[in-house]
């Protein structure tokens, strides 16, 4: 099996760069073979100012290859830091992730479908609130509402099976015990990740939406979030 493993984070021996040294290595002990893209340290350069580069084709060669994509970052304002945005921005191109033709229909494939279909995707994110406020009524709505944009509209998108975050909290709070607990807790997690169950997004069919992409009237009708839809979500 092969990966990639993109951090996106500016200090080598940060949380984030412990997890990652850690993530990596128990993958290659397990016989994968893993590709790294360290943002900061690779200097990779997030402005689309226009498309492809050799960088570009060269990461894009890395996803090609991959079984399992991991994106790592810290939490910043709900979202990923700028230069892995630009990294997915840049790297993600029309007819390599997305714009990807069916030959049978003539129509793009998303959601579902696409150019990286096959692939799996995990999100490693650290913030440092409480588990609370990243969880379902937290005050900031659970994690997988909070990064709806990539899991959903990124990895579902492009057609990856899109894996539930591996989520850590307090990420200022973390000594040299629970370092090894995390680190621990990591790579448990990772040697079921191309086991265990993808988010249940529903794929863009007519069983289940409009020409509108609209989800159709009897599909989850007491439903007006995004929990509408996944598959699990009935009345």
């Amino acid at each position: 099996m092969r990966a990639l493993w993109v951090l996106g984070h500016p200090e080598a021996t940060s949380l984030n760069g412990q997890l990652r040294d850690a993530g990596v290595a128990a993958l290659r002990e397990a016989g994968w073979q893993v590709e790294e893209s360290d943002l900061y340290r690779d200097g990779f350069d997030p402005r689309l100012v226009c498309e492809g580069g050799a960088d570009v084709r060269a990461e894009q060669d890395k996803v090609r290859a991959a079984d399992l994509l991991v994106l790592q970052f810290p939490l910043w304002w709900y979202g990923m830091p700028a230069i892995l945005k630009g990294w997915v921005d840049r790297v993600f191109e029309a007819g390599f992730a997305y714009d990807v033709i069916d030959p049978a229909t003539g129509r793009p494939r998303k959601y579902g479908d696409g150019g990286l279909r096959g692939k799996r995707a995990l999100t490693i994110v650290t913030a440092g609130d409480r588990p609370g406020s990243l969880a379902p009524r937290g005050i900031s709505g659970s994690i997988e509402d909070v990064l709806w944009p990539l899991l959903h509209g990124t990895y579902w998108y492009t057609g990856m099976d899109a894996l539930t975050p591996h989520l850590v909290t307090l990420a200022r709070d973390v000594d040299a015990e629970r370092m090894e607990q995390l680190a621990d807790d990591l790579r448990t997690r990772l040697r079921g990740v191309m086991t265990e169950q993808r988010i249940p997004y529903r794929p863009l069919t007519e069983d289940d939406y409009d020409h509108s992409i609209r989800l159709l009237p009897h599909v989850a009708p007491q439903h007006r979030g995004l929990d509408a839809h996944l598959e699990t979500c009935h009345d």
